[in-house]
């Protein structure tokens, strides 16, 4: 399986998914994930949808530019997605990156 591949249908799936309907994310994250988010560290999925799902803004659309990808400890896999971020009623697109292990 390409890695590359693996990693762009994930971003693909977790960003449709965060702009439709961020709730849906839960069985994307585990008891121990952490999000850290602007400096706070958020554990578990419950918490870490409660936390996406309290963002001050109802609709979305993520524009995908790169997604970096690479072998991680134990069979994982890092990778680095970056792109922008409009919000609905907003002139202009937010600039966002996230790393996912």
């Amino acid at each position: 399986m390409d890695p590359d591949a693996v990693a762009k249908a994930f971003v693909e799936h977790y960003y449709t998914t965060f702009d439709a309907n961020r709730a849906g994310l839960a069985n994307l994250y585990q008891d121990g994930s952490m999000l850290t988010f602007e400096g706070q560290k958020i554990q578990g999925s419950q918490s870490i949808v409660a936390k996406l799902t309290s963002l001050p803004f109802q609709q979305c659309q993520h524009s995908i530019t790169t997604v970096d990808c690479q072998p991680s400890g134990a069979g994982g896999m890092l990778v680095f997605v970056s792109g922008t971020l409009q919000l609905a009623g907003e002139q202009h697109a937010l600039k966002f990156s996230q790393v996912i292990i």
